[in-house]
C-alpha cells in the first residue's frame, strides 16, 4: 500500500485562469492514470465545513478521530525534531524572531533564517528554570521546538508569540494548574533574548545587514495523548517519507518508521525523485508506505497559481516513474490533506480529491484527477478518518466484524 498526500494541492477555480483549478490546468498523466484505473471521490478531511490543520488532517488520514486524538501541535513538532516526548512533558512550537530594544517583534521569522540555528538552539538547551528542565531543538529555517520537563506542568497556557509584529506577549495560565507552566515559559522567553542577543551568530548577521534571531517565541502548547500505534491498529508495518518536521513527528507518534531522505526538504526545492525512490525501496520491507509532498501548500500560501501548476507537474513526473515499477496489486492512494486555494492563501474547508487504484479497487468512470471530475466517482464523499479503513478493505486486509 502506498499513500501519497500532496499537501495543500486541492484548490478552487481561478477567474484569471479560465475558471480552472491548478489541478485542472496542469498536465498530469500519472495522476489521471491513478484515477482512470481506480475508484474516486471527494473527502472532507475532518468534517464538512471544518478547515483542517496539517496536524489534525494527517491524524484523520491515518484513521484517528482528530477530535479525540489531537493533543496540540507542540508534542508533534517535538517528536518530528527528534526529541523524546514523555507523559507530563509540555511542548511548544517556536519561532526564532527579531525584537528591538523595547521587546517589540519586528520580524517573526528573523529574515527566514536558514543557517546558524543549531548553534543558537545549543545555547538554550540543557538549562533549568527552577525544577523544570529545558530542551530546545532547531527545526527547519526559523522554526524550533521547546520541551519542558518537570513536576506540575500543564499545557493550558496562552502563547507568548503575538503572531504578528508587536509586543511579545506574557504567557498566562488558562487554569490555576497551568500558572507554573506560564511562569516558566515567560522566564524562558526572557532568557532566550538575553542569550541569543549576544550570540556570535547574531553578531555576524548584524554585520551582514540581516535581522538577528534574538528571541524565541513559543506557541501551540500541548502534551502527549494516547494513540494506538498504526502497526497494532492495522496489523501492518509502516514507513514514512516526509521532509516537514510536523508531518515527521505525527508519523513517529503513530508508529511509522520515518526515513531520512537526502534532499527531502519539505519545500519548493525538494528532491522529488529521491523521495519517490525512497518510497519504492520502503515498499520492499513495509506493508504501508506514506509519502507527504509539501510544495503545493507553499505555492497556495504564496497565492501563486502558475507555481502550483508547476509543482503538480513535478509531482506527476515523480509519480509516473513510480507507477512504471509498481506491481498492479499494490494499492495506490492519491489525495491531499487539505485545500490551500491560491485565492485564499490559506487552508479552506473545501473537500479534497481522492483516488484509490490497485488491489480490489472497483474501477469507475472517472478519467481525470481533479476536484470536480472525481466528485462523480463511485467512492462518493467520505471523511478523512474513513480513508485508511477503506484502503485496508481494497487491499484485502480488513478485519471481519462479527461471526
Amino acid at each position: 500500500m502506498l499513500m501519497i498526500v500532496c499537501d495543500g494541492m486541492s484548490d478552487r477555480p481561478a477567474k484569471d485562469f479560465d475558471r480552472k483549478t491548478p489541478l485542472q490546468a496542469a498536465r498530469k498523466p500519472a495522476m489521471d492514470a491513478v484515477a482512470r484505473h481506480g475508484v474516486n471521490g471527494v473527502m472532507d478531511v475532518i468534517a464538512p465545513g471544518v478547515v483542517p490543520g496539517s496536524d489534525t488532517a494527517h491524524l484523520a488520514l491515518f484513521g484517528y478521530d482528530p477530535y479525540k486524538a489531537y493533543s496540540g501541535r507542540g508534542p508533534i513538532e517535538a517528536a518530528g525534531a527528534g526529541l523524546e516526548v514523555r507523559k507530563g512533558d509540555v511542548a511548544f512550537r517556536c519561532n526564532f524572531a527579531t525584537v528591538d530594544k523595547s521587546m517589540s517583534v519586528t520580524d517573526r521569522r528573523a529574515g527566514r533564517i536558514k543557517s546558524g540555528t543549531a548553534e543558537l538552539a545549543k545555547a538554550l538547551s540543557g538549562r533549568k528554570i527552577g525544577d523544570v528542565q529545558v530542551m530546545f531543538k532547531e527545526g527547519s529555517e526559523h522554526r524550533g521546538v521547546l520541551l519542558l520537563r518537570g513536576p506540575g506542568l500543564d499545557p493550558r497556557v496562552t502563547d507568548a508569540d503575538p503572531h504578528h509584529e508587536g509586543k511579545v506577549l506574557e504567557s498566562k495560565g488558562l487554569v490555576p494548574e497551568a500558572e507554573k507552566t506560564a511562569r516558566v515559559v515567560n522566564e524562558f522567553v526572557r532568557m532566550s533574548h538575553v542569550v541569543l542577543d549576544k550570540s556570535p551568530v547574531n553578531k555576524d548577521r548584524r554585520a551582514e545587514g540581516l535581522p538577528p534571531a534574538n528571541i524565541v517565541l513559543p506557541r501551540g502548547a500541548g502534551s502527549l495523548g494516547e494513540l494506538e500505534p498504526m502497526p497494532r491498529m492495522y496489523g501492518v508495518k509502516c514507513a514514512a517519507v516526509a521532509g516537514v518536521t510536523l508531518v515527521r513527528g505525527i508519523c513517529r507518534m503513530v508508529g511509522m518508521d520515518v526515513l531520512d531522505v537526502p534532499g527531502a526538504t519539505g519545500g519548493l526545492d525538494t528532491d522529488y525523485k529521491a523521495k519517490g525512490d525512497a518510497a519504492m525501496r520502503a515498499l520492499d520491507s513495509h506493508d504501508f508506505v506514506f509519502m507527504n509532498v509539501k510544495a503545493c501548500d507553499v505555492a497556495g500560501h504564496d497565492g501563486d497559481f502558475r507555481l502550483k501548476v508547476q509543482v503538480i507537474e513535478s509531482i506527476d513526473s515523480m509519480l509516473e516513474g513510480m507507477l512504471r515499477d509498481l506491481h498492479e496489486d499494490v494499492v495506490v492512494v492519491l489525495t491531499a490533506d487539505h485545500s490551500t486555494p491560491v485565492s485564499v492563501r490559506d487552508h479552506s474547508a473545501d473537500p479534497v480529491p481522492v483516488a484509490i487504484s490497485g488491489g480490489g479497487a472497483r474501477i469507475d468512470h472517472v478519467k481525470e484527477f481533479d476536484e470536480m471530475s472525481v466528485a462523480s466517482g463511485a467512492l462518493g464523499r467520505i471523511r478523512g478518518k474513513d480513508l485508511m479503513p477503506t484502503v485496508m478493505g481494497v487491499a484485502d486486509r480488513a478485519k471481519k466484524f462479527g461471526a
